[in-house]
């Protein structure tokens, strides 16, 4: 039996069709959002002069492995939210995964 997927894309700023899916990053996070060729085009036009005037940067995912400091740190951060968590009277596990809503409800209490 043959299938076939469609995935058709809508424009994130007015909700029509979009073309294309423009990638970039801000503030050490990267977006990407699904524009028509007119939206797409105004994001890169209202970009290029800040583009111009940037430097380049290495991209930070080809920069290999995390160093033992940011795991450690991560590890602790995990630890926190965990015992935050339990405080609140929030059901956790002690191992694995922490639930991206309780991550996130931990956030914004700090």
């Amino acid at each position: 039996m043959a299938q076939q997927v469609q995935v058709l894309l809508v424009d994130d700023v007015d909700g029509g069709t979009a073309e294309e899916t423009v990638s970039f990053a801000l503030d050490g996070k990267s977006y990407e959002i699904d524009l028509n060729a007119d939206n797409a085009e105004e994001l890169r036009r209202s970009l290029t002069p800040f583009v111009e005037s940037a430097r380049k940067t290495r991209n930070t995912k080809a920069a290999g492995p995390k160093r033992k400091n940011q795991q450690s740190s991560s590890r602790e951060r995990t630890a926190e939210i965990r015992a935050w968590a339990k405080q609140q009277g929030k059901q956790v596990n002690d191992r694995g995964r922490i639930p991206a809503s309780i991550v996130a409800e931990y956030e914004a209490a700090h």
